[in-house]
């Protein structure tokens, strides 16, 4: 296991492929550990330096005390570059770790090259399902909600089709600490880049879900429209479309991502 030792965090992270090749940094959502990305490692390492960490308070990452804030979780991606040597990256980021893209694209577009931005929207509101999430997290722990959120991550026919899935994402989620995953809905919660979009100039691609319950796909539209020059794709699927259209995000992937440089 490999750790970063970063200002006032450790993160766990992996590396899969050549270091020689460009560098992709794929972020988590909200409640998963790196281990979520497992579909894409093979085919994306084969073309990709291929970085997976997990995001502070998730799977082996340090629990720092919250509240989190997305500009924290960015400065965390930026010193994950820096600690890896790394000055300019792909990224990809599902939910909470497209949050975290946008932060990048606005604040460090210099150590981005292309941005996916999947599953995931400007704003994700409305704040005070946050707020409750959070008190019952920190009163019963995230296990108490792990059957009501895990089942907005695959559609109800793919998950009854894929028990096994389902159900390592249910202990993926209920495995969650507490402090990390309220401090992490915080920062989720307080995150809103409406009003900046079209200050992005990073290269973008946003991926959507049809049966999307969470970040529905007309959040990825909105985000598509108001980022100049993004493109988009919708798949079929719920919230987590890397696990459920597997082929068609690993290929929306290396299509977007492809031979693109990183100067």
């Amino acid at each position: 296991m490999a750790f970063a030792d970063l200002d006032g965090i450790r993160l766990h992270y992996r590396t899969d492929g050549d270091p020689a090749h460009p560098a992709l940094v794929l972020s988590n959502s909200l409640g998963a550990s790196l281990d979520m990305w497992a579909p894409q490692v093979e085919p994306l390492a084969r073309r990709f330096h291929l970085v997976r960490y997990d995001t502070r308070g998730h799977g082996q990452s340090e629990v720092a005390p919250g509240p989190y804030t997305i500009a924290q979780l960015g400065r965390d991606v930026i010193g994950l570059l820096d600690h890896l040597g790394l000055g300019r990256a792909h990224f990809a980021g599902v939910s909470m770790g497209g949050l975290t893209g946008q932060w990048l694209a606005l604040n460090h577009p210099e150590r981005l090259a292309r941005l996916a931005l999947c599953n995931t929207a400007a704003y994700i509101g409305p704040p005070e399902n946050w707020t409750n999430r959070v008190a019952a997290v920190r009163a019963d722990g995230v296990g108490s909600i792990a059957d009501a959120l895990a089942a907005r991550w695959l559609t109800a026919d793919y998950a009854a089709a894929h028990p096994d899935l389902a159900s390592s994402l249910r202990r993926m989620l209920a495995a969650t600490a507490a402090e990390g995953y309220a401090g992490a809905c915080l920062a989720v919660r307080d995150a809103d880049f409406r009003a900046d979009l079209a200050r992005i100039a990073v290269p973008t691609l946003v991926i959507a879900g049809t049966h999307d319950l969470s970040t529905p796909a007309a959040e990825g539209r909105f985000l598509a429209g108001n980022i100049p020059d993004a493109q988009y794709r919708e798949l079929s699927g719920a919230h987590l479309t890397n696990l459920e259209d597997v082929a068609r995000f690993n290929a929306a992937l290396l299509a977007f991502f492809g031979d693109a440089p990183m100067s």
